[in-house]
């Protein structure tokens, strides 16, 4: 398992398939939230090939600035409310690391790279991109739910073919929606492949229809 940043193992909700194992969703939670916030979307989906296996991690508890500097469960902290002012690049890489030993973890089990998807939202999602489109080895495919890019990350060729989701709510008042159309615009410039994009009439969070575009993605990169 992952370890957090004081060496202790990183929680994680693990929704096992009935059958064997031979995909994978690893899937980031929000600021504040942790991994059962979407676990309705991902337990018992019909549109999940068979064998699917779930893992929802819980980000460690830190302080985060601008929210008073309340302790809550985040991937890393966020200075004010520009978002791509002052990132905290540290508190990402250090994220990055832990994720990418989950992903590597599932590798060891049997479950290759190719047949794995990270996707997040919200902070979630922006460590999703940061962290897959730098993994060294090709990933069946990246989903960044209201994600941002804080700064750019670094494009490993591996995933230079790698299928990327985006969904963005146009009325998002946390992650404005021209930050999310900044990064679907950034990624093929680093090398990435042009994202999958939906914009959808909805503040900061997910609807249903987001919720059925995104499995039928799913379906189609793991299938």
């Amino acid at each position: 398992m992952a370890q957090d940043r004081q060496g202790t193992a990183l929680e994680c909700l693990d929704l096992a398939p009935a059958d064997p194992a031979r995909t994978a969703i690893v899937w980031l939670h929000g600021l504040g939230a942790d991994g059962h916030d979407f676990e309705p979307l991902f337990r018992g989906a019909a549109r999940l090939p068979a064998g699917t296996r779930v893992l929802l991690p819980h980000a460690p508890r830190q302080p985060v600035t601008v929210n008073g500097g309340m302790t809550m469960r985040a991937w890393y902290d966020i200075a004010s409310p520009d978002l791509t002012g002052d990132p905290d690049l540290s508190g990402i890489r250090a994220s990055a690391e832990q994720i990418i030993a989950l992903i590597e973890g599932l590798e060891a089990e049997g479950i290759p790279a190719e047949r794995i998807v990270l996707g997040g939202f919200s902070q979630g999602g922006v460590l999703a991109l940061w962290t897959g489109l730098g993994f060294h080895r090709r990933l069946a495919g990246i989903a960044a739910l209201s994600a941002y890019l804080p700064a750019d990350p670094l494009v490993d060729p591996a995933q230079s073919a790698t299928p990327v989701f985006q969904g963005h709510g146009q009325s998002d008042s946390l992650i404005p929606f021209a930050l999310g159309e900044a990064a679907r615009d950034r990624l093929p410039q680093l090398g990435a492949r042009p994202p999958e994009w939906h914009a959808y009439p909805l503040d900061h969070g997910v609807s249903d229809a987001e919720v059925a575009d995104l499995l039928a993605w799913l379906e189609g990169v793991l299938s």
